[in-house]
């Protein structure tokens, strides 16, 4: 299962890394980790079926049988109520540039292993202010 990301977030996902090495060191190693092993391909040819920044994500957590839908999201954009995640949580690590169809291992914050699937992939947000009234 190979991650892919765009290139316009490269930099931007290293920097927040980076940044994130004196709070949450693990974290961090994971997404770096992530950005490592990931085929990075220009923004403009991002399969539409793979987890990117501002595309919302149904996946089902196979230990509970739960579905939920999450978008993740820079920081600073963040808004739990709204289903809006950071990419700086274990969550948000995990679902990064997967494509619908891909399992993945995930530890929660209690240390608890579970296998998460990526169900749907829907397209990029719309632009704050835009959204459908």
């Amino acid at each position: 299962m190979r991650v892919v990301i765009g290139d316009d977030s490269l930099a931007r996902l290293e920097a927040l890394a980076e940044g994130a090495f004196q709070r949450t060191p693990d974290l961090a190693d994971r997404l770096l980790g992530e950005i490592g092993r990931a085929r990075i391909v220009a923004e403009a040819k991002l399969p539409p079926n793979v987890v990117a920044i501002g595309r919302a994500v149904t996946y089902r957590d196979e230990t509970t049988g739960q579905d939920k839908t999450v978008t993740p999201v820079y920081p600073e954009d963040a808004d739990i109520a709204r289903g809006r995640i950071s990419i700086l949580t274990p969550i948000g690590v995990a679902l990064i540039g997967l494509a619908e169809g891909a399992s993945l291992y995930w530890d929660t914050r209690d240390g608890e292993r579970r296998v998460l699937t990526v169900l749907s992939v829907a397209p990029q947000d719309a632009p704050e202010g835009l959204e459908a009234q």
